[in-house]
């Protein structure tokens, strides 16, 4: 074999789609249920469409009847609730209905040579049989796309009711023009379906897989691959990447595969991998986010402890003989982007900083005084209750180091001890009461996930949801 034939056979091998951070699972329940609700918003619907005119002809031997049927508007409506599948075959949707009839109302107008007559009708269309199949996509951005792939419609039998003028007439003329309006009826179905299939196109391709979070952060979304759908689900994987608006820096790691086992007893799973969240945490970190100067008025009143050089002489004993009774200033910057990493049960939070103290000068001048690098490693745990986020923090290390000072050296571990007493006893507690309290979670457009329940996995979130979907009346919009 020649080597550029085995080359672009290797590169084809190669070839696969990027690893998603994220899975979304729609099961068969989540299917069934949306359909529920959609063949009720549907039925409603259909009683606010109008029709257009009807017109054509019939040949009575002694010449043709003009007739015109106007202002159709829908009086009744039986609309059994449709049959909705996945469809492995089709790599999407298959819709039927069967058995659907429609009572209609409006007016005629006849013409026959120079008479001419009008008055109203009524019109039954019995036991129309529908079926249609979408196909799911993912087109070059990686947004979901829908196309029709087949559709097909049968009128059962027609029936149409005059009133009015000469009414008695023409009703022995219904046989002859029931059979057209069947087969205008059979034609404008389909086309219908299209048109709403092509709406939906459109409404997905307006809707950007790249979005701002908040003034520092984007997120992407694209498909990562086509959706799979088999009989009992349909399966998404994303991007899932957070970047930083400023730098749109990539991060230096990948996401890795995950396995999201979807539950079918929940409408929905969304599996989030540890990826996302270490994304995130980089994309502020590369942005310069994570950093902040802490000044003395910053510190709790009861603290023992406070930011000024004849306090942190117990710690540093030359400090306030170099520098009496001044205020001190302390910049606090990550030096690594935090990483989380979630384990059975738990997730795993690592955070390496370094801290820069500064003695504040009576003419404003800003001192350096020493260098420090803190790394700590905190757990917790998450679980939603109330329709919210909760969750718990222990510190599981922490250690200080010097790393340069300018008043000499001196020993970390009392200072060590002080900050993790601190953290232990002022911060961790006071984080551990908000996160008890919980973080409302976000409510959807149309309705809201209901029944959540969230595991931490290896390397994921598994989160599991039903959706209720709320109305105000029946006109709401899914």
């Amino acid at each position: 074999m020649r080597p550029s034939v085995m080359v672009v056979f290797t590169l084809l091998s190669c070839t696969c789609a990027e690893t998603p951070a994220v899975q979304v699972i729609l099961t068969n329940k989540c299917l069934q249920y949306v359909k529920h609700v959609g063949a009720g918003l549907i039925q409603d619907k259909l009683k606010q469409i109008t029709f257009p005119d009807i017109s054509g002809k019939v040949d009575i031997i002694i010449g043709n009847v003009y007739y015109t049927l106007t202002g159709t508007t829908v009086t009744k409506c039986d609309f059994p609730e449709p049959a909705v599948e996945f469809s492995q075959e089709y790599s999407g949707l298959k819709t039927s209905v069967e058995g659907l009839s429609v009572a209609l109302a409006g007016n005629w107008e006849t013409r026959f040579g120079i008479i001419h007559d009008s008055g109203s009708f009524e019109m039954a269309i019995y036991s129309i049989n529908l079926t249609s199949a979408v196909q799911l996509g993912r087109d070059p951005n990686g947004q979901l796309s829908v196309s029709s792939v087949g559709c097909g419609a049968l009128v059962g039998d027609v029936d149409v009711w005059f009133h009015g003028g000469a009414s008695a007439v023409f009703r022995p003329l219904v046989k002859h023009f029931k059979g057209r309006i069947i087969d205008l009826i059979e034609s404008k179905i389909c086309p219908e379906v299209q048109d709403v299939i092509i709406g939906l196109e459109s409404y997905l391709q307006a809707m950007n897989v790249s979005t701002n979070v908040n003034e520092v952060l984007s997120v992407d979304l694209p498909l990562t691959d086509l959706p799979n759908v088999d009989a009992s689900n349909l399966k998404m994987g994303l991007k899932g990447e957070f970047y930083s608006i400023k730098t749109h820096k990539e991060p230096p790691f990948v996401a890795q595969p995950f396995t999201l086992p979807g539950q079918t007893n929940y409408m929905l799973s969304v599996g989030m991998s540890e990826f996302t969240l270490n994304s995130a945490a980089y994309g502020y970190f590369s942005a310069g986010q994570l950093q902040a100067l802490i000044n003395d008025s910053m510190i709790p009143p009861e603290c023992p402890i406070h930011l000024n050089t004849s306090a942190m002489g117990m710690f540093i004993p030359q400090l306030p003989k170099m520098f009496p009774n001044l205020l001190m200033l302390l910049q606090v910057y990550a030096t690594e982007s935090p990483m989380f990493s979630l384990q059975p049960g738990v997730a795993e939070l690592g955070l390496q900083l370094s801290l820069k103290a500064y003695a504040i000068e009576p003419n404003g001048t800003q001192t350096p005084l020493f260098k420090l690098n803190l790394v700590s490693q905190f757990s917790g745990k998450m679980w939603i209750a109330d329709e919210k986020l909760k969750g718990s923090v222990t510190m599981d290390n922490f250690t200080l180091t010097l790393v340069s000072s300018e008043v000499g050296p001196f020993k970390t571990d009392a200072l060590e001890n002080a900050l993790k007493m601190g953290i232990k006893v002022v911060a961790l507690p006071k984080l551990n009461k908000l996160l008890a309290g919980g973080i409302n979670l976000p409510r959807l457009r149309c309705g809201q996930l209901v029944n959540l329940v969230l595991n931490i996995e290896k390397g994921f979130l598994d989160i599991s949801s039903d959706l209720e979907v709320q109305q105000t009346g029946r006109s709401a919009n899914l």
